[in-house]
């Protein structure tokens, strides 16, 4: 005898279509609602009361607009939750696309200027180039100049990578060396008003500008291996001497187009290493997106498995012999040689060459 069937409940897929609707809803309220309670925490009110009194008003009607989402025939009170969280939403989006970043604020000693670059030929004139001695964080004597460089003798570029939060966080720079020994840094910066420090969190909410800052490695690799005791890698790059010059310009070109049209600094999407990633790949076209760019501990990686390390050994070699701290704090602070510090953090370094440490 065949089976009975059993008939389908009526409207039952309907059910189950709107607990997922109201599961999705739910979440994108969620997400509104952090977003819009980090927005408050970086760019809301000075004052600690009244900005966190904001928080809690703003969480509480993200809950309330959750809660109401299951009744189908809710109270007043309760249909006025949604459409209250909702234009609250629009209020902060019209702050949030209100920000605008700024050139004119009282910013810290080691962002204070904006390099220059004047470009005739082969001759580049730098002004504003960073040298800061620095014996702490906070003990520093401020030193900036202008620098003329050759880019008919430019012969190398090195990455370094100086990690200050874990493994998978890293500061990028790109160090650009001539053939009579002197090197340039290139380093994408939040740009810290005086008495600010840098937040991850506040990077996702326009809290910082952006600066590119060009400095002598003593100064601003330096300041991270050896005053701020972070662990820094120093890799060479294989780069034909034909890519060597328009990396080196991109990098003016960045710095120019600050200079003329401020921009925030963002965590995720334009930071140190994207900027790295962006201007590499006006010159290689072909460089592909990776998670590595976004993690940007591992970038080093990304650039050995496209061929931008130099070949012949493995990755966990060049990491290993890269390591330039041990090497850079044997440099005293006031070492009268500006050049010290770059022949001490490379010796060993794959790539580099022993006449290039006799410069």
């Amino acid at each position: 005898m065949p089976a009975a069937k059993i008939p389908p409940v009526p409207g039952a897929g309907r059910g189950w279509l709107r607990i997922a609707a109201l599961g999705l809803l739910s979440t994108a309220i969620l997400a509104v609602a952090a977003w819009g309670a980090g927005l408050i925490a970086f760019q809301g009110p000075a004052a600690a009361p009244l900005r966190n009194g904001l928080i809690g008003a703003w969480c509480l009607l993200g809950a309330a607009a959750c809660a109401a989402l299951p009744w189908r025939r809710a109270s007043a009170a309760r249909r006025a939750a949604p459409i209250a969280f909702a234009a609250g939403f629009a209020v902060l989006l019209a702050w949030w696309f209100a920000l605008a970043p700024s050139q004119d604020r009282d910013w810290a000693d080691d962002v204070a200027r904006q390099f220059d670059a004047q470009v005739r030929g082969d001759r580049v004139v730098l002004r504003n180039v960073r040298d800061f001695q620095w014996r702490s964080e906070t003990d520093y004597t401020p030193r900036w100049e202008t620098r003329e460089y050759d880019l008919s003798k430019l012969s190398s570029a090195d990455l370094v990578l100086s990690y200050w939060m874990g493994p998978n966080i890293a500061h990028t720079l790109v160090s650009f060396g001539f053939d009579d020994g002197r090197r340039l840094v290139f380093s994408l910066e939040i740009r810290k008003e005086r008495g600010e420090s840098f937040s991850a969190l506040g990077g996702f909410f326009r809290r910082f500008e952006q600066v590119l800052v060009a400095a002598d490695e003593r100064d601003i690799v330096r300041t991270r291996s050896n005053a701020r005791g972070e662990d820094v890698y120093l890799y060479r790059l294989n780069l034909p001497p034909q890519t060597l010059r328009p990396m080196f310009l991109g990098f003016l070109a960045k710095a120019d187009e600050l200079k003329r049209k401020p921009a925030f600094y963002n965590t995720l999407t334009s930071n140190c290493t994207t900027v790295v990633f962006e201007i590499a790949r006006h010159v290689v076209p072909d460089l592909p997106l990776d998670y590595r760019l976004l993690a940007a501990g591992h970038f080093a990686e990304y650039v050995y498995d496209q061929g931008g390390l130099v070949p012949g050994y493995s990755y966990a070699q060049l990491r290993e012999r890269g390591y330039v701290n041990p090497r850079a704090r044997a440099i005293p602070a006031d070492a009268a040689d500006a050049g010290a510090y770059s022949r001490a953090i490379r010796r060993g370094v794959p790539g580099i060459a022993a006449s290039e440490l006799a410069r």
